[in-house]
């Protein structure tokens, strides 16, 4: 490995840290379920990009079903949160709705 594929590496692995990171303190940060639902895809775009590199940087192609997986999970989790989220904001709206105020 030469001295510019190292730095890559280097920098690469630094900037996948750094968001891995920076994801985990707003999934524990929140303050809602829809900011956790995105750094959560964020946590997990972030790990299919590390296997990735991985991937790329060995000359293999055996994690691709593990970054599908991980893909499909991301996508199904959102799509459940995203559903629950709307309920709830119509069991809102049925439960107290607005008071005096006009929709134009």
């Amino acid at each position: 490995m030469d001295l510019f594929e190292m730095i890559t590496v280097i920098i690469v692995i630094l900037g996948l840290a750094f968001t891995a990171l920076a994801a985990v303190v707003r999934i524990v940060r929140g303050p809602t379920i829809l900011d956790r639902m995105i750094a959560s895809d964020v946590l997990l775009t972030t790990l299919m990009l590390a296997i990735g590199s991985n991937m790329a940087l060995r000359g293999n192609t055996t994690g691709i079903a593990v970054m599908v997986a991980i893909a499909a999970t991301a996508v199904l989790a959102t799509i459940v949160v995203a559903r629950y989220v709307r309920r709830k904001a119509s069991l809102n709206d049925q439960v107290s709705p607005d008071r005096g105020t006009e929709h134009v």
